[in-house]
Formats: C-alpha cells, sequence, structure tokens
C-alpha cells in the first residue's frame, strides 16, 4: 500500500478538491481503494477531509495534506526512490549478463 499512498498523497498535493472519483481516476484504481486507502490516510492523522457542502459552490470535501502527512509523503518518496534504484540496478546488470549470454557487444545492442 506505501506505493498507492504516496500516489495518492502526491495526487491530493497536487489537486485539494479532487473528488474521490477523480482520484480513483488519476491513480488508475477503483473508487472503494481510493476510499479505503484514503480512509486510512485520515486515520494516520496524513490527510484532513474538510466538507463543504454548505457552501454554495457545493465543493464536496477538500483534502488537505497535514504536516504528518507531508513529512510522510518525503519518508515514503524516499523510500520509493531508493527500492526503484536497486529495481533499475537490478535489472542492469541482468541485462549485462544476458548480452554476454547472447554474445552481443554493449555498442551493438544500442544501435
Amino acid at each position: 500500500m506505501n506505493e498507492t499512498h504516496l500516489r495518492l498523497l502526491r495526487a491530493i498535493e497536487a489537486n485539494p478538491q479532487a473528488t474521490q472519483r477523480e482520484l480513483a481516476e488519476a491513480l488508475g484504481v477503483s473508487l472503494g481503494k481510493t476510499h479505503y486507502c484514503l480512509r486510512a490516510l485520515v486515520d494516520k492523522g496524513w490527510v484532513k477531509a474538510r466538507n463543504f457542502r454548505a457552501n454554495p459552490n457545493k465543493l464536496g470535501y477538500v483534502h488537505v495534506l497535514t504536516r504528518r502527512g507531508l513529512e510522510a509523503k518525503a519518508q515514503l518518496t524516499v523510500s520509493f526512490l531508493w527500492r526503484k534504484v536497486a529495481e533499475y540496478e537490478s535489472l542492469r546488470h541482468e541485462i549485462e549478463l544476458l548480452r554476454r549470454e547472447a554474445g552481443l557487444a554493449e555498442s551493438s545492442a544500442r544501435e
């Protein structure tokens, strides 16, 4: 869930007025999963949901990252980055082994 939480935090930060349906579409996940993850972020204190239904503009909810949410987003981003760098290095190593097995020189594989 950490990657989904990170993506949701980023989407909320980019567009606090987005509805759950819009967030789900932006993330490419179901509305139910979005609701579940959003509730988890609210329960953790990372996001506040403010109801503006009484507002004549009918905005519904505005989602705001809390200070803890911003800190968590930064930590999740660093963790995600290190995980992806490790995946990249592993793939790069595997590609090099496959090239050697196939007898391909690195320069000819790029052409």
